[in-house]
């Protein structure tokens, strides 16, 4: 039986509200002093540990792999007879609008267009291979690694909740490693940091919503795009998230999730029919054999000769944006992930939303490249010009241009909407001992807290501001993660090995039950000295 503990608070969210009210009210009262602050913790972290992440980030993806194509893909995350809770499109549409969808609308355009004007690797900006270079590394940055950090903490929590009959917490998938100390202080600690990353790395992507949200507001209907109506964006979007996160994880978030696919769908197939459709295959195509072939080389890519700043700025901070997110994807996803053998599970989490992000690159930012390099429309200057209206001026481009605006304007609301509301879902869940369905009164703090951070992060440095807090908070999680790597494994472990030994207790069984019926002597037959 799973153990379904009341919603009670504890000391997790206690420590963890605390520190983050202490931030929020920092933010407010010295903008400028937190921003030098930030500064500083981010070059010290990306000079000392740029190294860390980029080998954590593989060894996550190492390990994911190997659980889909090892010898645990058969074990089922629930009781051996348990059927999924929610069909397969449900289900990937909950975690895909959890995983990355306001990220996917903000950087579609404006990253390859980013990385084509100042390519990596030393390559000439604005060339053909710069071209090639940006759409490799947008691939890169959204692809397999994201999900792998995704797929390790989900199915951590999934098997240690529904598998073993764990809590909800992050520090129940330890217990493997660490035994009843996960339900002392070292567990109390493992909690808060997940806490504390979710908090952090959750409002990155609203502040980054928020931009976008203001952007397209500001190109439709003319609004002024600036810190004040950043602020006025994200207190009404608290309030519509804090009412679907009253409605619970059956009716909003469900509901809100297969909009969020509806409408990002219709989006993707009328940018890709009334486009360069060709062109945008063709880069698919083209760019997943790139991609692939130099995974290796790029998981590894530092420039410790040149000092250059450009990974840094970019692989580094998806890195530890990922691995902020990492606790609250991974247990929004294993919340709705029951019943799904590992197998099954890796291969949804890992390889479709993969594929979907390389098509969203494809389509959105091969559109916007094809415009730039053969129909000479400057998308370079519009991404100069403001990062959050790149989007709108490439569907501009297009047929219905202003009703693709307004539909990329409702898709970013409705992302931030669902990836704030299973937020807050996921943050009562960490801070209320694991319970499965929270206070509603816990998920209204943690929504209001993180609103709050995602305000004073715009208030002391835009979107530098919201990179910074995820690069410094994505660091003592990325240890963590690691130490799960090393727990998930040795409990996959002792399972497979019971298995084994039930097995060979059954067969001796059965041989003993056909030497009965026989009539031989079990001591002194052939059989049962194999």
């Amino acid at each position: 039986m799973t153990r379904q503990p009341k919603p009670r608070l504890g000391y997790v969210f206690y420590i963890s509200v605390v520190i983050i009210t202490i931030f929020v009210a920092w933010g407010f009262i010295r903008p400028a002093h937190l921003a030098e602050t930030a500064g500083h913790a981010l070059a010290f972290v990306t000079r000392t540990f740029g190294w860390f992440y980029l080998f954590a980030t593989f060894i996550f993806l190492a390990f994911a792999l190997y659980l889909a194509f090892g010898p645990y893909g058969q074990i089922k995350l629930g009781k051996k007879d348990e059927d999924p809770e929610y069909n397969y499109w449900t289900w990937l549409g909950m975690l895909f609008s959890a995983g990355m969808g306001i990220g996917l609308v903000f950087w579609g355009v404006a990253e390859p267009i980013y990385h084509y004007m100042s390519p990596p690797e030393g390559l000439e900006g604005e060339s053909v291979e710069a071209a090639k270079a940006a759409m490799r590394y947008a691939f890169f940055h959204w692809g397999l690694h994201p999900w792998a950090i995704y797929t390790i903490v989900g199915l951590a929590l999934a098997y240690a909740q529904f598998r073993k009959g764990e809590s909800g917490l992050i520090s129940s998938t330890f217990r493997p490693l660490i035994g009843d100390r996960v339900d002392g202080p070292l567990g109390i600690g493992i909690d808060t940091l997940a806490a504390i990353a979710t908090a952090f790395g959750v409002a990155t992507s609203l502040g980054l919503g928020t931009l976008q949200i203001n952007g397209g507001l500001s190109h439709v209907f003319g609004l002024p795009n600036n810190t004040t109506m950043h602020l006025l964006i994200i207190m009404v979007v608290t309030v519509l998230y804090l009412i679907s996160a009253s409605t619970g994880l059956n009716r909003g978030i469900r509901y809100l999730s297969n909009v969020n696919i509806s409408l990002a769908g219709l989006l993707l197939l009328f940018v890709l029919l009334a486009g360069p459709s060709i062109f945008i295959l063709e880069t698919f195509t083209t760019t997943i054999g790139n991609y692939l072939g130099s995974i290796i080389p790029m998981s590894f890519r530092l420039t410790p000769f040149t000092q250059g700043e450009w990974v840094g700025a970019w692989t580094l901070f998806y890195w530890a944006w990922w691995i902020a997110w990492a606790p609250f994807v991974g247990t929004f996803i294993a919340r709705v992930s029951r019943g799904r053998t590992i197998r099954e599970f890796v291969s949804g989490v890992l390889l479709v939303p993969t594929l979907i992000g390389a098509l969203w690159f494809a389509t959105f930012g091969g559109s916007a490249l094809h415009l730039e390099m053969f129909e000479g429309v400057s998308v370079t200057q519009a991404v100069s010009e403001s990062v959050e209206g790149a989007l709108f001026f490439t569907l501009e481009q297009f047929p219905l241009g202003l009703w693709l605006s307004i539909l990329a304007t409702l898709l970013i609301i409705t992302f931030f909407v669902t990836s704030a509301d299973s937020a807050t879902f996921v943050l009562g869940m960490l801070t209320s001992q694991g319970a499965l369905n929270p206070k509603v009164s816990t998920k209204f703090i943690w929504g209001i807290l993180q609103s709050g951070i995602a305000g004073v992060l715009l208030l002391s440095g835009g979107l530098n501001g919201l990179q910074t807090a995820s690069i410094v908070a994505a660091l003592p999680f990325a240890i963590i993660m690691l130490f799960m790597v090393l727990s998930l494994n040795k409990a996959l472990k002792a399972e497979l090995r019971e298995e084994r030994r039930r097995e060979k207790m059954r067969i001796r069984k059965l041989e003993q039950l056909i030497e009965e019926e026989l009539g031989v002597n079990p001591d002194d037959s052939d059989l049962s000295k194999k």
